[in-house]
Parts: structure tokens; sequence; C-alpha cells
């Protein structure tokens, strides 16, 4: 499939893609919604953006136009986060006009009674996260014998957070008689294990490496002092143009960096585990419409944030794990675009950097320190800040290499 217009697809729905743009698939695309469109079992990993969830929802609405008179909830999609399950249904929303199919939301920090009204009141596709759903199923507040289609998106991200006793006893309440498609960025040995699970004879769809970062991404590296990385933030913002996701390992160190940049006149916000579903939903919405240029995340929220353009990925700190590296810098360089993911490493730090090159196969491109930039200066009164010595430090891989 090279067109969209090769599909054979209910007229409201090719209208839809028409108006909003989408005219030539992604590569899994390409390969995923034929198969998915002729009711098969599925199982897709890709890349962070590459269009996978217009590769589930496709067919998951051209599956309920074409049944309508079917009732209750029709297709279940699970997802991990929470942030993940609202993007999801924003992604809905501009494919599901005209259909008169519509979706509900079960996730947690929201309110539960607007959930199960929008549930009990027709909603033919239900978008969820399974620590929630499986709450409901529990309670018995409503039942899935009407499901037909099961979408596990980010399905290795959901083991990686202990959702498998959850899913287990949402797949055991859905009946035998259905469609799965699992989509991952990774096929660890637990993901295999469900697909053995969940799937019957799936048709196996892989998008180049899920091991490596996009080449759409360039990669830096910059050794730098703990006391200078804010003020070679600084730096970066004004060089460059466009917004910065930038990543903190832990969540009292993401509310400090906002404080800092707030502090010198910088639009910056933070999204992480300890902010309610509120704040979190104010946060990602400033952050795609322009109000805040910076976003602080946690790894919690490195796979629950889609928002197009992001120009910059920052590692103010290193993830806690190499395999995490893929999934902050998979938040740009979407949808065919570059974008650049830079690294701030300790000299301490040289070999957690090694492991996370070992692990994506690529040797990150040292880039020189301005000695402008300058060090933070810790003191309980006023903000003060001394020059760095001048000179420039080399980043060049041999002088990395050699120390």
């Amino acid at each position: 499939m090279n067109q969209f217009s090769e599909l054979t697809l209910t007229p409201v729905l090719r209208a839809n893609l028409d108006k909003h743009g989408f005219l030539q698939p992604t590569p899994v695309q390409a390969q995923a919604i034929p198969c998915a469109l002729s009711g098969r079992d599925l199982v897709a990993t890709a890349q962070t953006g590459t269009g996978k969830t217009l590769a589930f929802l496709l067919p998951v609405l051209e599956f309920l136009v074409q049944n309508p008179a079917e009732k209750g909830v029709g297709a279940l999609i699970l997802t991990p986060t929470r942030e993940l399950a609202l993007q999801i249904q924003e992604a809905f929303a501009k494919l599901a006009p005209g259909t008169g199919i519509h979706a509900a939301v079960a996730v947690g920090g929201l309110n539960e009674q607007r959930q199960l009204q929008a549930i009990r009141k027709g909603a033919r596709v239900l978008i969820a996260t399974p620590g929630r759903l499986c709450d409901f199923l529990q309670r018995k507040l409503f039942h899935l014998s009407s499901t037909r289609i099961l979408v596990l998106d980010e399905a290795d991200r959901m083991l990686d957070m202990g959702f498998l006793p959850a899913l287990n006893a949402i797949v055991a309440a859905l009946p035998p008689a259905r469609q799965t498609m699992l989509f991952s960025a990774t096929i660890a040995p637990s993901v295999k294990n469900i697909i053995h699970s969940y799937t019957r004879d799936p048709h196996r769809v892989s998008i180049g490496s899920t091991k490596k970062p996009s080449q759409q991404v360039d990669l830096h590296l910059y050794e730098v002092e703990m006391d200078r990385k804010l003020g070679l933030l600084h730096f970066m913002l004004r060089q460059q143009q466009g917004s910065f996701l930038v990543f903190a390992r832990t969540k009292h160190g993401a509310d400090r960096l906002v404080r800092r940049l707030s502090r010198d006149g910088v639009n910056a916000t933070a999204i992480h585990g300890n902010r309610t579903q509120n704040q979190r939903n104010t946060a990602l919405r400033g952050f795609q419409q322009g109000q805040y240029r910076v976003l602080v995340a946690t790894d919690v929220a490195a796979r629950g944030i889609h928002v197009e353009g992001i120009a910059h990925v920052v590692n103010y700190d290193l993830p806690q794990a190499p395999e995490d590296f893929i999934h902050r810098v998979g938040r740009t360089g979407r949808a065919g675009q570059r974008g650049t993911a830079s690294t701030f490493g300790t000299r301490a730090e040289r070999g957690e950097i090694r492991r996370i090159e070992r692990t994506i196969g690529v040797e990150l491109t040292r880039r020189e320190v301005s000695a402008e930039i300058p060090a933070e200066v810790r003191s309980s009164g006023p903000d003060l800040r001394r020059t760095h010595k001048p000179g420039k430090r080399s980043f060049s891989s041999r002088s990395w290499k050699r120390r």
C-alpha cells in the first residue's frame, strides 16, 4: 500500500483521512492496516513516532462502522499511561466524526462516575489503562462480552510497569473469538509470552530496529559539571529554536529544575507521577499549545508524551536504565521530521554513557561546552553566578576515550 486511497474504506473514514492530510501511510501503517482490516491477529513492532496509533484506530473504526447493529464495547484499547490514553482519544476524535462511533476513557486519576457514564451511554470503543479497567471489572460495573477487538498499545511498557496480572484478568473477561492487535517497541521475553497466550497465528510486522534511535534524531553528548548543567540548558535555549522536552531522573529534581528555569524567565512546567491528573493534563496541553517552551518530565512520561514537533530532547539526568534512552529520544524526530537529543553527562558518568552506547549500538557525537557557560553558586543568599575559566574542553571521540 502506497496511498490510503488504495484501501477499501467507508466513505466517511476516507473523507476524515483526507481532511487531516493522511495521504501516504508510514511503513508500519502500510504493512499493518491491510492485515488488520482483514480481521487477522497482528503483532507489530516499530520505533516511536512511526504512526502506530492510526495503524490500529483506522481498522477498529472500519470494523465498527461495518457492524452497526452490535451494542456495547466493541473494541478495547489498552495502554500503559493516562497521557497515552488521552492522546489516543484525541486521535480517535479526528477519525470518528460522522461515523456515529463514540469512545470512552477509563484511567486512574479522573472521575470514575463520568467514565462509567460515558461507557454506559453507548461507547463502542473503550480506551483504558489496565489498573483502572481491572478495578471496574472486579467490581462488576460493566462487562466486555461484546468486545470483538483487543488492542494492546505499548505492550512492553505495560509489562515493565507490572500490569501482567491485570492484563491476564482483563483478557480472561473477553470473548475468545476476537481479533487481537499488539503493538510494541520491543519484543522482550515477557512480550513473547503474552503473544503466545493472547493471539492466534498473528501476522508479524517489524519496521526498522527497535533497539536503535531513529536516524532522524541527531544524538549529542556534552560532558559537563553538575553545577554547569543549568547554564548549558539556558545556553541551548538561547541558541536553538522550538520546544524542549527535558528529562530529569526524579520527581523532586524535575520540580526543582522548573523552579530554576521559571526564576530565570523561562516558561516551564513539569509532568511526573506526583502531579494530579488535572495538573498533568494542564501541563501537557500548555506544552502542546506553546504556553510552555520547556516541559520537564521523568521517565514515567517517556512513552506518554506524543507531541508533534518537539525540536529538542535533553537528557538533563541520565536514565535509570540504558533502554530508557531510546524511549526518551524517540519523543523528537517524529513523523519524518528531524530532531536533536542532547545528553548531559559528568566525568563520573562515563561508564554509564558507554553502556548506553553499547545498548543502542550508536556512538553519541561529542560536543564542546562553551567557556561562556556559568556555574551555579549554591547559597542561602541571592542567586550569584561565577564565570568558568576561559578555554574550551574538547569532546572528540578520541579525547573522550583517552580519559
